[in-house]
């Protein structure tokens, strides 16, 4: 149904594991470990330019709050005019409150489409040679025998936390020890969720900037994301694969934020136009006030 999106995800992912492959083995955990890691740092390499786009609106929309919140007050009850006039707000300052949200919308799908590929090379109930003998999308038999004999630190990439252990003795290659998927598993799963809190702490939003109800979830939310990394992980059966790529996505955020902010940094200030003053309709001193006629009188 997907295939549009597992084919390229799958196809980036053998390209890396090839040449990695061809420096470290082509049944190395190194190989495949890597191969996930710069299908990581690939796609944020796409999305430079809108992370930088988004970090920059962010900025522009922070010096933007107080007359956000004059368009507040004046639009009150009106949502549709409030967004009209917030976003011709923004365009005068050469920006848009929804910049860079490509950001978010391209990473899901690669993460949906990795996660439903990985899940492909070992499906439960067969045996190894079965599993084997079956192509990946991008991936061809050989390849996917190669990804079940890996292993990083003694767990295969296709293992999670509590797999049955009639399922861990089909990965082919030597027995896999449960204790050291858990460990695997525990290690990259914190990790991820330290780095996330981290990238979110240094994004620096400002909670005062948006709504009531929304202020509240910006400074709630670099202590719940985190708490959603460690259940996913601990608790749902994300692959050992998945999780790397969950730990590098969350390390290659928290230094693209990094990286971005020093330069920002370096940048002008944000110069906001002060706001338009409204035009007062009282006549002018010693003026005749004008008298307007009802719509529809005669002349």
């Amino acid at each position: 149904m997907l295939d549009f999106l597992y084919y390229p995800v799958s196809l980036v992912m053998r390209l890396w594991h090839e040449l990695f492959g061809a420096l470290f083995g082509p049944a190395t955990g190194l190989s495949w470990a890597l191969s996930v890691v710069f299908l990581v740092l690939t796609v944020r390499a796409l999305l430079v330019r809108s992370a930088w786009t988004r970090m920059r609106a962010a900025r522009i929309g922070r010096a933007l709050a107080p007359q956000v919140a004059r368009l507040r007050e004046r639009h009150r009850g009106d949502a549709r005019a409030l967004a009209e006039a917030t976003a011709a707000l923004h365009r005068t300052h050469g920006s848009s409150p929804v910049a860079g949200l490509g950001v978010v919308f391209l990473q899901l799908p690669v993460f949906v489409a990795l996660l439903h590929v990985l899940r492909a090379f070992h499906r439960p109930g067969l045996t190894f040679e079965q599993n084997a003998a079956i192509a990946n999308y991008a991936f061809p038999p050989d390849q996917v025998a190669s990804f079940l004999q890996a292993r990083l630190f003694g767990a295969p990439l296709a293992a999670w936390l509590r797999m049955p252990a009639e399922q861990l003795a089909a990965f082919g290659g030597p027995p896999v020890d449960g204790a050291a998927v858990a460990v695997v598993v525990v290690v990259l799963t914190v990790l991820a969720a330290v780095c996330t809190h981290l990238g979110m702490r240094y994004a620096r939003v400002d909670p005062g900037a948006a709504p009531q109800g929304a202020a509240r979830v910006l400074a709630a939310l670099p202590w719940i994301a985190p708490v959603g990394v460690l259940a996913g992980g601990l608790l749902y059966p994300a692959p050992v694969a998945l999780l790397l790529y969950w730990m590098t996505g969350s390390v290659a955020t928290l230094v693209q934020q990094l990286v971005l902010t020093r330069l920002l940094d370096r940048r002008p200030p944000v110069v906001v136009a002060p706001p338009a003053p409204e035009r007062s309709r009282a006549p002018r001193p010693g003026a005749k006030p004008v008298r307007r006629r009802p719509a529809g009188a005669r002349r």
